[in-house]
């Protein structure tokens, strides 16, 4: 089955930038994150041979999660400064790579992910596999839709099918959108119920199979957990429309569009040499087929037609 490599861009970038120490490029501008990303980009092409690959962003605007919850994202931190403009060199890199890129005012990148997964699942006869650090994207995980995680830096990653959501956090993949009513999300900025841990939110739902399941049987569960769950069933049910990632967002979307093969190397590997990435370069060549012996034509090409202007002189 052919597959679709879709790249939570952002997620990655961030994981890139503090994995990588402050380099720079020939022009003295911080790269770090930049890199690390290519690196990782040549990485997941190696290892998972997509024949489609998308790669998706944020956008600074506000989302619509943003008006339901002033909370959102309240407590992370302002960019650095020289992070934002490698986001920008990004662009510009999977632009000249021809590289498809989705980003949309009022959504978040999990929500065109969720949307490009579901209508390749649902449309096409693919597998999707999600590249992120963002344990959210969980939440969409089927027989033909993985997720694949960097656990350490971005040197090391885990795919996650079904069985391993399972394994990992008692729960089903189906069921982890109500795992995190539960137990909230301090990184979004969301509280879920106060005094439910991970280990008692996955055997609750375990037990019970849906959240909505869970609060109509409060009267069945022990006084201490059950008051819990009553004391806050509005702030729950606020961090499940949170974490639910939409899946139908209004975005144009053509498979045909995301061929790797339609990738632009020569485009790429000129880009990257401007920006100093030799070693770059070098794996580009590797991992694409790049021949030298292409260069080496060229600049032969070159060399006659400066030849053949000479002998007209």
């Amino acid at each position: 089955m052919q597959k679709l490599i879709i790249i939570d861009g952002n997620a990655i970038l961030h994981r890139a930038y503090h994995a990588y120490p402050p380099l720079t490029n020939n022009q003295g501008m911080i790269i770090n994150a930049a890199y690390g990303f290519f690196s990782m980009l040549l990485s997941i092409i190696t290892d998972q041979k997509p024949e489609y690959l998308a790669v998706c962003f944020d956008r600074a605007a506000p989302t619509f999660r943003k008006a339901l919850f002033v909370g959102y994202h309240a407590n992370r931190l302002e960019l650095p400064e020289d992070f934002v403009p490698q986001i920008v060199l990004v662009h510009e890199l999977l632009e000249k790579m021809n590289v498809s890129m989705f980003e949309l005012d009022g959504y978040e990148a999990d929500d065109l992910i969720g949307t490009l997964a579901t209508r390749t699942v649902l449309e096409k006869d693919l597998e999707a596999v999600i590249v992120t650090g963002d344990r959210d994207m969980l939440q969409l995980v089927n027989k033909r839709v993985k997720v694949l995680m960097p656990l350490m830096g971005i040197t090391k990653t885990a795919l996650f099918d079904e069985k391993a959501v399972e394994e990992k956090y008692g729960v089903k993949a189906s069921q982890f959108i109500d795992y995190k009513a539960l137990i909230g999300d301090a990184s979004d900025g969301y509280p879920g119920v106060t005094g439910i841990g991970p280990k008692t939110a996955a055997n609750l739902i375990t037990e019970y199979g849906t959240f909505e399941n869970l609060y109509k049987s409060i009267s069945k569960l022990p006084e201490k957990v059950g008051l819990k769950l009553a004391t806050d069933a509005e702030q729950a049910a606020l961090a499940k429309k949170l974490a639910t990632i939409v899946t139908d967002v209004p975005t144009q979307f053509d498979i045909k569009k995301c061929k790797c093969s339609d990738f632009d190397i020569s485009s790429l590997r000129e880009a990257l040499l401007g920006q100093g990435f030799e070693t770059l370069t070098k794996r580009v060549d590797s991992v694409f087929g790049f021949k030298t012996e292409v260069v080496k034509d060229e600049a032969k090409k070159e060399l006659k037609e400066k030849s053949d202007q000479l002998e007209l002189l």
